[in-house]
């Protein structure tokens, strides 16, 4: 039997992905050789993991273009792009960028723009802020037959990646493409959905439709909603390849997968655990940490004391204490002063509600710092999805009238989500 170099660099390239699924070839949840990250001992197998173990039958006779970025990899840290390129059984001839950019040279905000990938000669399109026609002109331009989305999300409605899968597939229908999402974990568990569900009337790229803020679901749990519920009068042709061994209790650290930053600004499994509930203080005067080791773990401004951490911890809230804190952010908000503010110790994630503490801290911060202000721009009512909360807050409630301002849409988007939920 021989090889062409191409086969050559699959089967060097491709035996981590197809170890990670079996070690064989064959489905199996069996660990892979190398693997024992956290707690669950290298269990869990990605869509990619799986997609490669089956040789990519699901690709088969199909020119295909990848939307990911640096997340999209295999167990042993390998590209996904860089791994299927090389295989003579998948006709991969396109990539496309989100926010960040394919290989993630850009910050929050930006993208890599079209170019060709110096490490495969592939065509990168860039996709960010596209949608509608534009993309599916992308789509068309492109040549492919379908189109593969493989990124790593945060959990939160206000990530951006997951309304490029709903933009991505909507383009896919008009452009007659068939559309395939490989899953990977919520790395905040998908146990439950919390905080407002967004109201149309306040869509943007960081929330187009009517999910919760933070929504404890996987990708393809969200594909699967979006194509029922917000494209139902066009489908995509959609298929979806699940994940093994993952459980809906499983933080990241029970994957046994290798973290990558999904964007400059979520470099650990912690960031993400708090993410869904400080990520609201973008739409404040106040640091939500950026330019610090410690995004949205460190908050504050100029003018902040230790008042702020004592009307926090005196709520008792659950999971959670905060430490008086000073930073110094060497870029966006504040960039080179000291400022002072909180830091978020979670002890108890099980018990910690991010949305509901990420409410608290505004309630507190506005009572105890006299320089407090929203966004002039209202931003706040972007990432939580109504005016709701700033009214609320602006008129003096607390964080249980608050909360309880969402509690019955909330309810009805439980009920809708859980039709669409495919692991235990």
């Amino acid at each position: 039997m021989s090889l062409s170099r191409r086969g050559l660099l699959a089967a060097g390239g491709a035996v981590g992905a197809l170890a990670a699924a079996s070690g064989t070839g064959v489905a199996s949840d069996a660990p892979a050789a190398g693997q024992g990250r956290g707690t669950g001992h290298g269990r869990v197998r990605t869509g990619f993991d799986r997609l490669a173990a089956d040789g990519y039958a699901l690709l088969k006779g199909q020119k295909v273009g990848v939307v990911t970025n640096p997340t999209g990899i295999t167990s042993d840290v390998r590209h996904i792009v860089d791994v299927m390129h090389p295989d003579e059984r998948v006709d991969l001839i396109a990539v496309f960028g989100p926010e960040h950019g394919f290989r993630g040279t850009a910050q929050a905000g930006g993208s890599e723009g079209r170019y060709d990938d110096p490490a495969t000669g592939l065509p990168v399109y860039d996709t960010y802020l596209k949608s509608g026609q534009p993309l599916a002109d992308v789509f068309t331009a492109s040549g492919v037959d379908t189109v593969v989305f493989d990124i790593q999300d945060a959990g939160a409605r206000f990530y951006t990646y997951i309304w490029t899968l709903y933009d991505c597939m909507e383009a896919a229908a008009l452009a007659g493409k068939r559309f395939v999402v490989l899953d990977r974990p919520n790395p905040v568990t998908g146990r439950a959905a919390l905080g407002p569900v967004l109201d149309p009337a306040f869509a943007t790229f960081v929330g187009r439709r009517e999910i919760s803020q933070a929504h404890g679901m996987t990708v393809t749990e969200l594909a699967l909603l979006f194509n029922a519920e917000f494209l139902a009068r066009r489908p995509v042709d959609l298929r979806i390849v699940k994940m093994s061994g993952w459980k809906r209790s499983d933080f990241f650290d029970a994957t046994g997968l290798p973290w990558v930053p999904p964007s400059p600004n979520m470099p650990t499994p912690d960031t993400a655990l708090v993410y869904s509930g400080t990520c609201l203080f973008e739409g404040t005067n106040l640091s939500e940490g950026r330019g610090t080791t410690r995004p949205f773990e460190l908050l504050g401004a100029e003018g902040i004391d230790h008042r702020w951490a004592a009307a926090a911890n005196a709520l008792d809230l659950p999971g959670v204490a905060f430490r008086e804190a000073y930073f110094a952010p060497t870029f966006s908000k504040f960039q080179g002063k000291t400022v002072g503010g909180v830091q978020l110790h979670v002890h108890d994630r099980a018990a910690f509600d991010p949305v509901r503490t990420g409410i608290a801290l505004l309630v507190t911060a506005k009572r105890t710092w006299s320089g407090f202000a929203w966004r002039s721009d209202n931003w706040i009512d972007k990432l939580t999805g109504n005016n709701r909360v700033r009214t609320l807050i602006d008129a003096g409630a607390d964080t249980d009238e608050v909360v309880g301002a969402w509690e019955a849409d909330l309810a009805a988007f439980r009920a809708v989500r859980k039709r669409y939920l495919q692991y235990r």
